[in-house]
């Protein structure tokens, strides 16, 4: 029998490689993506499948999902944790990833799901870029152990040591998910947006959202304000309005980001301070949202709007009020989707997030952090031998 020649053994190599190649992009992965954000409304918890494209790009579907509401004493040991001492705090890390654990577990069973790996965000309770701190809770080690499934945690303080803000992280899943959209804007606890600019993903925070909003609407004995009702009983304090649109936070260039503290030490006395009556107040705070949401499209836009495509969501997504004032604010097309991406587009971002650090992928681009380099972020726990 004749031998092969090298050429045809070096084209069948080359062709099997790529086979190989191809098989890869094809691949499938189940993750449990889970975030908790800042306006603390609960845990969300989405079981999605994500595969790779051979462009790069991702297709996805949100399979099942489900928010776990957090009782009163999670609420308060959230929101204290950062005045307590340190055995506290390692305790309520060491808890609070039980906490996802178990609940990702019966979750899992109540669907008759599995999952290839679990991605999780975890609690903020310090962000503080410029001292070279961000801290969120959900100890990585408690998740596996209740789960035994691998499990990424951890995603923004590798960026943070590097010189960025650690936030936002979701720009690089707005560009490899939706980039059929000139800008995504995500109207959480903060309202963060980003856009592809010369080729670069853009992505920071705009301003404070529900974490103000939730604030008011417990003066009024409730968790938020729904469907913007409050504050359309309201009428816009233009004195107050004034001071907020001049807080220096929003001549600040970006890459930049806001926590928890800034609220307190920059925002909430002008708002405490304001004669206006709490419906004028909450009124006033969606306007002035809305404004910033519209300065920043303006800005991102190079200042004609008209014709881009905005894809809003979380919980500010379901505030008609506010929509409604950006929506007056922009010419640009404010696009609300259906309620399951609304609600769990974190979710998927950051199980996108997840399964690109076990490819040892960048998925914290610098370009959007101000970080000296993009990185490979998160903490891996478990066994990724099958990944």
């Amino acid at each position: 029998m004749p031998k092969e020649s090298n050429i045809e053994l070096e084209g069948r190599d080359f062709i099997n490689q790529q086979t190989i190649n191809l098989f890869k992009y094809m691949r499938k992965y189940n993750i449990v993506g889970v975030m908790s954000g800042t306006s603390m409304d609960g845990l969300d918890i989405a079981h999605v499948s994500l595969e790779e494209q051979a462009d790069g790009k991702w297709s996805y579907s949100i399979n099942a999902y489900t928010t776990i509401a957090y009782e009163e004493k999670w609420r308060l040991r959230l929101s204290k944790l950062r005045h307590q001492n340190s055995i506290i705090f390692h305790k309520t890390d060491r808890f609070y990833g039980q906490f996802i654990g178990e609940n990702i577990k019966q979750f899992l069973a109540d669907n008759n799901l599995e999952a290839d790996l679990i991605s999780s965000h975890g609690h903020t309770v310090f962000h503080q870029p410029e001292n070279n701190v961000t801290v969120q809770i959900g100890d990585g080690n408690s998740i596996y152990a209740f789960t035994g499934i691998p499990t990424v945690t951890n995603f923004r303080a590798l960026d943070v040591i590097l010189g960025g803000e650690g936030a936002p992280l979701v720009g690089v899943a707005d560009q490899m998910l939706f980039g059929e959209y000139d800008m995504c804007l995500n109207l959480g606890g903060f309202a963060n947006i980003s856009a592809d600019i010369n080729g670069n993903r853009v992505a920071y925070d705009v301003g404070p959202c529900n974490i103000i909003l939730n604030r008011i609407a417990r003066e009024f004995d409730k968790e938020y304000d729904e469907g913007g009702e409050i504050a359309a009983k309201g009428a816009i304090d233009y004195d107050l309005l004034t001071e907020l649109n001049e807080i220096e936070y929003y001549s600040y260039e970006p890459p930049k980001s806001l926590g928890r503290e800034w609220i307190s030490s920059h925002f909430w006395g002008n708002v405490r301070n304001s004669h206006a009556t709490k419906e004028d107040k909450m009124k006033t705070l969606v306007d002035h949202i809305a404004q910033q949401v519209a300065n920043n499209v303006e800005d991102l836009s190079s200042g004609d709007a008209s014709g881009k495509r905005l894809l809003v969501t979380g919980g500010g997504a379901f505030n008609d009020t506010l929509i409604s004032h950006i929506r007056t604010h922009t010419e640009a097309e404010v696009v609300v989707p259906e309620s399951t991406l609304v609600d769990y587009k974190e979710a998927l971002a950051f199980a996108l997030l997840g399964i690109l650090r076990v490819q040892n992928k960048t998925n914290v681009f610098n370009v959007a952090t101000g970080a000296k380099s993009s990185s490979v972020s998160g903490s891996l726990y478990g066994d990724f031998s099958n990944l």
